[in-house]
């Protein structure tokens, strides 16, 4: 049980720093509220229309969180590839798994119409 104390610990300031970093920005950040600070940023430029006050169409939110999920999937292939040769047939059971089930989340993605910019 000792030996998992440092990770208990380790756990504990992972999960409590992002709130107390939160909770600090909260407290110090200025409330002073203005028209301007309102208005969304463009690049600096003045707005030139009321576009702003429209709302992104969710296919934009379905692309972006499937790009991040076959994003991932690089992320896992390339330590496989650098590992190839040391892992041997159950390293690529397993990655032939893991490629199976992300094919078949693009093809349920495809077949739902996700996959459709027009």
């Amino acid at each position: 049980m000792k030996n998992y104390i440092p990770l208990f610990v380790y756990g504990l300031i992972v999960l409590s720093l992002p709130l107390i970093i939160l909770l600090l920005a909260r407290f110090f950040m200025l409330k002073k509220p203005s028209p301007v600070k309102e208005e969304p940023y463009e690049c600096g430029n003045p707005i030139k229309t009321e576009a702003y006050q429209y709302r992104f169409s969710i296919r934009y939110i379905i692309i972006a969180i499937l790009f991040v999920i076959f994003d991932v999937e690089t992320i896992f292939i390339y330590p496989w590839a650098a590992t190839f040769d040391k892992l041997g047939l159950f390293g690529l059971a397993e990655m032939v798994i893991f490629l199976v089930i992300l094919i078949v989340g693009y093809i349920y993605a495809f077949k739902e119409g996700a996959l459709k910019w027009v």
